[in-house]
């Protein structure tokens, strides 16, 4: 669980200063929970600049709570939290130095965004907070209030945890945080999880990521592996101790993450899913006379290929389902070996292009229509899907064919300005695997939205 906080103050000499406002969001890593916003009267004077900056003046200020007034509610609020700021040194020392004027030692552990910022989107030209989620798309109001800046950050901290593909914030999180006991066999952590579409992480007593898994349901898909037996199931629920998940609303991005995360953190019991998902895939080559011929082959990354396929079968239908509706034809497409005609052609079904009676320029140009549906190669896209709410969109970006990575948009802008969608994504590596899942991804979901752009 995180506070994210952010403090308003009168400005002058180091630790002198008085708060003039606090706004705190409870945030469990999804949505806000909880909130705390207050002006606060510091019982002093608040430097003219400031006031020009924040537009808090003292007279604002006069029937305001005292900070021992809300003190209580401050503790409450962050209790067995992680304070969560941007430059948080600053806003925690503040805390710290009001709780200390009446004789209290607030204590938090901390994580700061512009550390984060700087380690998970590097080379920005600024890491201030209003130019940052400027820079971002990310929509901020209230610039300089305590509620505005808070929330921005609340933003910009969801965007950091979704690009960290490591997991290094949540394990640490966890670290920091209070061992889950699960004497209870599960429940606990059955009760804290959602019926979402998301990747979700289980975790040892150490906050280490042991198995990685993505699931239309997460609720459901955990409790089976708390309720079965098998030999791999026994060992997750002997050594799991937290579970963490991360909603994505697509699956694809769920898919593309799962696979990501995998590789990269290596947890102990994902070691069949490390290898690659799929063993063939459709190649195309032209013939002597100028037709060009498809083929299903095994899956060989030496060669471009144009979709990939799970298993022989899963390729044949393809391919079938593919030579009846660009009406292509059966012995170009490597399902009717003769040295003829092909059956369709003996029903009138084919054009003639196994016999040459077709031209060839009529017949590729159906079969290019077909590679062009089919395949990513040399294409500059952005593949959009659901978001995680109901006013978010998920972004997969495609740049000349290669997978760049992925992101969640909530404005038009964000999408259609490739700049601050680079940005946004988190960067992703173009490997086969995540290949095969965006190709069999956009051939089994026909109404998906894709954006080309030069």
């Amino acid at each position: 669980m995180y506070a994210i906080v952010d403090i308003e103050t009168t400005g002058g000499k180091f630790n002198e200063e008085g708060i003039t406002e606090i706004a705190i969001y409870k945030f469990d890593g999804h949505e806000v929970v909880d909130q705390f916003i207050s002006l606060v009267n510091p019982e002093r004077e608040i430097q003219p600049f400031v006031v020009n900056l924040t537009g808090i003046n003292s007279k604002m200020l006069t029937h305001a709570p005292k900070f021992y007034e809300v003190a209580k509610r401050i503790i409450e609020i962050t209790e067995d939290c992680i304070l969560v700021a941007h430059n948080a040194q600053f806003d925690y020392r503040i805390l710290g130095t009001e709780f200390r004027r009446l004789g209290y030692d607030y204590k938090r552990k901390t994580l700061c965004t512009v550390e984060l910022s700087k380690d998970l989107i590097p080379d920005q030209a600024s890491y201030s907070l209003g130019k940052l989620v400027r820079s971002l798309g990310i929509p901020v109001t209230d610039r300089h209030r305590a509620s505005g800046d808070a929330l921005a950050t609340v933003k910009l901290f969801k965007l950091l945890l979704a690009k960290d593909t490591s997991k290094t914030i949540i394990q640490k999180s966890i670290k920091l945080g209070a061992k889950n006991k699960l004497d209870s066999k599960f429940l606990n952590i059955l009760d804290g999880l959602p019926s979402i579409t998301g990747v979700y992480y289980i975790h040892n007593a150490e906050g280490d990521i042991i198995y990685i898994g993505k699931s239309n349901n997460i609720k459901k898909r955990l409790n089976q592996h708390f309720t079965a037996t098998n030999s791999k199931s026994k060992k997750i629920q002997k050594l799991v101790s937290a579970v963490t998940y991360e909603a994505t609303g697509s699956e694809l991005v769920a898919l593309l993450k799962e696979s990501e995360e995998i590789k990269r953190n290596k947890p102990l019991f994902n070691k069949a899913l490390r290898r690659s998902k799929f063993t063939h895939a459709l190649y195309s080559f032209i013939d002597e006379n100028k037709y060009i011929n498809l083929k299903i082959d095994v899956a060989d990354g030496r060669k471009k290929n144009i979709t990939t396929f799970a298993n022989i079968q899963s390729g044949k239908s393809f391919i079938m389902n593919a030579v009846e509706e660009f009406n292509l034809c059966q012995k170009l497409s490597g399902i009717y070996k003769t040295k003829t005609s092909c059956f369709s052609y003996d029903v009138k079904n084919c054009e003639g292009a196994c016999i040459q009676k077709e031209a060839p320029e009529l017949y590729n140009k159906r079969v290019n229509a077909l590679i062009e549906k089919n395949s990513c190669n040399n294409k500059n896209m952005v593949i959009i899907d659901r978001g995680r709410e109901v006013d978010e969109r998920s972004a997969v970006l495609i740049e000349n064919g290669v997978f760049k990575g992925l992101g969640f948009v909530n404005l038009n802008y964000q999408i259609n300005n490739i700049d601050v969608l680079e940005s946004i994504i988190t960067p992703m590596e173009n490997n086969r695997d995540a290949q095969h899942i965006i190709k069999n991804y956009i051939r089994k979901n026909k109404r998906l939205k894709i954006i080309n752009f030069d």
